[in-house]
């Protein structure tokens, strides 16, 4: 499984989310996560059809995606998808 995650600096709810996918990241180390800022990587970005909600999570298996997140989620959602997916 692949997660993209788009967020920006000026983003408060990136800033919470922060820390959920620290604890995501520390409990499933073989994830591959990559991570662009929604300002800093524009032309990586607009190939995600991100929107105006931030953060976004696409997740992706054998690249396809199968699930998106915008916005503040729990650990446990984020979690669900996952499992679901792995």
């Amino acid at each position: 499984m692949k997660i993209i995650r788009i967020n920006a600096m000026w983003c408060g709810g990136c800033i919470v989310m922060h820390k959920v996918w620290k604890k995501i990241m520390e409990e499933y180390p073989t994830m591959e996560i990559i991570e662009y800022d929604y300002d800093m990587d524009p032309l990586e970005v607009a190939k995600y059809n991100v929107g105006s909600i931030l953060p976004v999570a696409i997740f992706y298996k054998d690249e396809q995606e199968v699930a998106r997140l915008n916005g503040e989620k729990t650990k446990e959602e984020i979690e669900e998808i996952i499992k679901k997916w792995m």
